[in-house]
């Protein structure tokens, strides 16, 4: 029997949603269990996911430390549209390559709809779409008529869900799990946030999504970036990291999530 890995694409069609911290923090998690996990970077122009593996190869090697890092496959667009078939092609067939090797293999996508944001989709699995607790975040997946609350629309991101449903279901693939998470959210409990995640759980219902326990917006993640680091590493005797409470609730964070993949 053929091993395939299942494949988790992070995605949003907007960027600034956190998508390339989740998908690192999500790989080493992963790792920590046990799972053999590949990382692609379809957003190689900018290059955050990549950047951060580098970060953690470097120094990880100026600290004598073995922290698991997932192996990395950088994609970067062309921009000649001439080759954009043929560069579709190719993307999909290096990402094939990974499929039998690993058990899991996650993919960080461009944070604006292109070819290779639109390719990664068809290998996916589970799609994990993290947002901010903001009208604008959650206007791409539900457009919401605030002079009548009950009228809403499918968002043009959700829209282009229901497709790739379609799309895979026409390979026989089974149903999509799509996972929408808010990301680098306010400890503040401000009456829009209550606002966003009382949409977002109606939306759920009409747009074939489950809403994972939200991740909250930590000073922590952007510092342990420049060191390739994760929040699930700082309990490594080698760093000798005192956990305040705040990394210890970040940590949680993080395992529920990946809890939640499973339905």
């Amino acid at each position: 029997m053929t091993h395939r890995a299942h494949v988790i694409v992070v995605s949003n069609e907007k960027g600034g949603t956190g998508k390339s911290t989740i998908s690192m923090h999500l790989a080493i998690k992963l790792m920590q269990e046990g799972f053999r996990v590949a990382a692609v970077d379809m957003d190689g122009r900018q290059g955050t996911l990549t950047h951060y593996a580098q970060n953690r190869n470097r120094f990880c090697k100026e600290n004598g430390l073995a922290l698991p890092i997932p192996t990395l496959l950088t994609i970067e667009p062309t921009e000649d549209p001439a080759f954009f078939a043929a560069h579709r092609i190719q993307a999909a067939e290096k990402i094939k390559t990974l499929l039998p090797d690993f058990e899991a293999v996650i993919i960080d996508t461009p944070g604006n709809k292109n070819y290779l944001f639109e390719e990664a989709h068809k290998f996916a699995d589970t799609l994990i779409t993290p947002i901010s607790d903001s009208l604008i975040d959650l206007n791409v997946i539900s457009e919401i008529d605030f002079t009548h609350p009950d009228t809403h629309h499918a968002g043009r991101y959700a829209q282009y869900i229901w497709e790739v449903k379609k799309y895979l279901a026409s390979l026989g693939k089974p149903m999509l799990n799509w996972i929408v998470v808010g990301n680098k959210i306010s400890s503040l409990n401000s009456r829009n946030k209550k606002q966003v995640f009382g949409y977002l759980e109606k939306a759920a219902k009409n747009y074939g999504f489950r809403v994972a326990p939200a991740i909250r917006d930590r000073v922590i993640y952007k510092e342990l970036f420049l060191q390739g680091l994760t929040v699930l590493d700082l309990s490594h005797q080698s760093l000798k990291c005192r956990l305040s409470v705040s990394h210890i609730a970040a940590k949680q964070e993080i395992k529920s999530l990946a809890e939640f993949i499973c339905p």
